[in-house]
């Protein structure tokens, strides 16, 4: 119970490993933010993995978008899908912008996703190239919108959790670790960021309880002694 509720902590609110060990010490619970680091780096992909598989089937529409950051002062691309629900598809971490970077990624998200109707992208030249040489993406419509237009809200307005992630950290360090957080930080935050602007509060709270008793299931085997 304890790691589950730290490593949920971590990945769903804009908190430190410092701060989860306050949180945790006021609690009666001892721990040092170095055990609650190696808790999420243990358990926080298989959280993730878990919560992901029984929601809802991807959407049939792809929105993909990419974006710039820096780990140590080094420039990365960090490449995203989300569907037509705003549902984080797959996040990859690389380090350049190219046609192989973009089949790169085509691939990956093709592994757990089913060929998609349709993929909305920006206009950088590498999509439509690297999606011609996947044969299962060669003949989907591709719609290009201005990326200075702000027209490809979903995807761009996914990246905004992760912005502030990035200020709360103070920037990304290592690329392993970069990639591996991200992994999960977008499965793990989106199962509880219910929309709640557009439930009455019953309704929110409902799905909210629902989503705690899912969040039991899925973490109930580090529930165990030895699994710290």
């Amino acid at each position: 119970m304890v790691i589950s509720c730290a490593v949920r902590w971590y990945f769903r609110f804009q908190l430190s490993l410092r701060d989860i060990e306050e949180l945790l010490f006021e609690r009666g619970i001892v721990v040092s933010y170095e055990t609650v680091r190696r808790w999420c780096e243990k358990f926080g992909s298989g959280f993730a993995h878990r919560v992901k598989c029984p929601r809802r089937k991807p959407g049939s529409t792809w929105h993909l978008d990419e974006m710039f950051v820096r780990l140590r002062g080094e420039p990365y691309v960090m490449w995203r899908a989300v569907d037509e629900h705003c549902a984080e598809l797959d996040i990859l971490l690389q380090k350049r912008r190219d046609m192989a970077a973009a089949k790169r990624f085509f691939k990956r998200v093709l592994r757990s996703c089913p060929v998609p109707r349709k993929i909305v992208t920006d206009q950088l030249r590498s999509y439509p190239v690297a999606k011609s040489r996947i044969p299962a993406l060669a003949t989907v419509k591709h719609v290009f919108v201005e990326a200075a237009a702000r027209v490809n809200n979903r995807a761009e307005h996914s990246h905004q959790p992760t912005r502030e992630r990035e200020r709360r950290l103070r920037g990304f360090r290592n690329p392993k670790r970069t990639q591996a957080f991200l992994s999960s930080f977008g499965p793990i935050r989106q199962h509880f960021a219910l929309k709640r602007h557009l439930l009455r509060a019953s309704f929110y709270r409902k799905q909210l309880a629902q989503r705690f008793d899912a969040w039991h299931r899925f973490t109930e085997p580090a529930r165990g002694p030895s699994a710290s």
